[in-house]
C-alpha cells in the first residue's frame, strides 16, 4: 500500500470550514487506497497572536525576540489545535484517525529554542498507526529535544516536519498551500507570471532561499537530501472538482534529471525581509573577516551578502552584508560589542532594501546571464547595491522603492511568460 504525507498550512486550515475541506481531500486520497499522514500548521494568524503573547510576557533578553524553551512552549500549542480538530473531523466522517503532538511521534529536535534543526525521527508509532489503518494527524512545525523540552523548528517549520516524516515512513509529500504550485514570479507583482509543471530541487532551494515563501528553505534541502519527491498543491480545488483542474493543480519539485527541458532561468525571486549592515574603516588585514562573522555565526545569525571594498584611508577596508530585518538589532548589538576587538571606524544600517534573484539550472551551461539581468536593470533606472552570485543564480541588493520594478524587468527579460 502507497504512503502519503499531506501537508496543510495555516490558510488551508484556517477555519473550521476549510479544515473540513482538508477532511475531503484526506478522505479522498484514504479512498484511493493510500496510508495517510497530515501534518497541519496553525490556524492562519494564530502564531503571530501566540508570538505577540510571548513578547508582551516578556522576552528573554529585553527588546529582543523571545527564543527560550517557554517561548517554544507557548507557540507550539497552535498546530495542537489544529491536529485535534483536524483528527475530530475525519472522525466524524467515519475515517479512523488520531492526532500527534511533535513530542508524541517523537520528532527530535536540536537545542536551538525557536528555531530548531530536525535531528531524528523516530516512527514507531506512525508505523503503527498506519498499519492499524487510521490517518496520523501531526502538529508540525515542532519537537521535542533529547533532554524532553519542546522546541519549534522556526517560521514555515510545518514544512520541514511534513518531508522529514516523508523521509522517515517512505512516501511522497505533497505541500497544500493557497497557491496551485511554483510561479515563474509572484503572480501579484507579474500578472504574466507562469506555474512550472516541475522544478529541480536545487532550482526550488534558491527560489525559497531568496525569498520565494512557497515552501520553506530547510524543507527543500531535506527533500534533494533524502530524495522526497514533493508537489505544492492548492488545497481549494476540491476533490470533486472537474477532472483537467485537477490535472493542472500542482508542481513536482523532483530532480534535475526527471526535467525533460532545461531552462536558463526558472523564475524570478524577490525579498523585502533584507536589511544592509555597513562597516567602515576596518583594518585590511587577515583575520578581521572572521572576527566580525565568528560572533555572528555564534549567535545564530545568518549572513548572506557580503561585499568588501577599499576604503579612501590607507590599510582600511569597508564591509558590507545583509541579514534579515528582524535580525538587524540583534546583528549591531553583536558589533557595537566587539567593536573594540574588530577596530572598525562607524557602522551603519539601511533596512530600506530589497534582493532581487534569477535563478535557473541552465545558467551552469549558458553565458550571458549576468549581462542580460543588469542590461534589464540599467534599462529602468535601477541601481545595484550587492551582487551575489551561484552556479544556478544572480542576486542584487537594490533600493527597496524599485522592487517591483525589477521583478517584472527581469521576468520580461527573460521571456518566462513564454514558459
Amino acid at each position: 500500500m502507497s504512503r502519503l504525507v499531506m501537508k496543510f498550512g495555516g490558510t488551508s486550515v484556517a477555519d473550521l470550514e476549510r479544515i473540513r475541506r482538508v477532511g475531503r481531500l484526506v478522505a479522498a486520497e484514504v479512498a484511493a487506497g493510500k496510508q495517510i499522514c497530515v501534518v497541519v500548521s496553525a490556524m492562519s494568524g494564530k502564531t503571530n497572536e501566540l508570538v505577540a503573547w510571548t513578547d508582551q510576557a516578556g522576552a528573554a533578553t529585553p527588546g529582543l525576540p523571545a527564543s527560550d524553551d517557554e517561548y517554544d512552549v507557548v507557540v507550539a500549542s497552535g498546530e495542537q489545535v489544529t491536529a485535534g480538530l483536524l483528527a475530530m473531523v475525519l472522525r466524524n466522517m467515519g475515517i479512523p484517525a488520531r492526532s500527534y503532538a511533535g513530542w508524541q511521534v517523537p520528532i527530535i529536535g536540536d537545542e536551538q529554542h525557536g528555531a530548531a534543526r530536525i535531528v531524528d525521527i523516530q516512527p514507531a508509532n506512525l508505523e503503527k498507526t498506519l498499519n492499524e489503518g487510521q490517518v496520523a494527524v501531526i502538529a508540525g512545525f515542532q519537537g521535542v529535544t533529547l533532554g524532553g523540552r519542546v522546541v519549534t523548528l522556526g517560521r514555515g517549520g510545518s514544512d520541514a516536519s511534513a518531508v522529514a516524516v516523508a523521509a522517515a515512513i517512505g512516501a511522497q509529500c505533497d505541500i497544500y498551500t493557497d497557491v496551485d504550485g511554483v510561479y515563474t514570479t509572484d503572480p501579484r507583482i507579474e500578472d504574466k507570471a507562469r506555474k512550472l509543471a516541475r522544478i529541480s530541487y536545487e532550482e526550488m532551494l534558491e527560489m525559497a532561499s531568496l525569498g520565494a515563501k512557497v515552501l520553506q528553505t530547510r524543507s527543500v534541502e531535506m527533500a534533494m537530501a533524502h530524495r522526497v519527491p514533493v508537489r505544492v498543491l492548492s488545497s481549494f480545488i476540491e476533490p470533486d472538482a472537474p477532472a483537467d483542474v485537477r490535472a493542472a493543480n500542482g508542481t513536482l519539485v523532483c530532480d534535475e534529471e526527471e526535467i525533460m527541458e532545461k531552462r536558463i532561468v526558472s523564475g524570478v525571486a524577490y525579498s523585502r525581509d533584507e536589511a544592509k549592515i555597513s562597516l567602515f574603516g576596518l583594518p585590511d588585514h587577515p583575520g578581521v573577516s572572521s572576527k566580525i562573522f565568528g560572533p555572528l555565526a555564534d549567535a545564530g545569525l545568518n549572513v548572506d551578502m557580503i561585499v568588501q571594498s577599499h576604503a579612501r584611508s590607507e590599510g582600511a577596508a569597508n564591509m558590507e552584508f545583509t541579514v534579515g530585518k528582524r535580525d538587524a538589532a540583534r546583528a549591531v548589538q553583536i558589533m557595537e560589542a566587539v567593536k573594540a576587538d574588530i577596530g572598525f571606524d562607524s557602522l551603519a544600517v539601511d533596512d530600506n532594501v530589497a534582493k532581487v534573484s534569477v535563478i535557473g539550472v541552465g545558467m551552469r551551461s549558458h553565458a550571458g546571464v549576468a549581462k542580460a539581468m543588469f542590461s534589464a536593470l540599467a534599462e529602468k533606472g535601477v541601481n545595484i547595491q550587492v551582487i551575489s552570485t551561484s552556479e544556478i543564480k544572480i542576486s542584487v541588493l537594490i533600493d527597496a522603492a524599485y522592487t517591483e520594478l525589477a521583478v517584472r524587468a527581469l521576468h520580461g527579460a527573460f521571456e518566462l511568460d513564454k514558459l
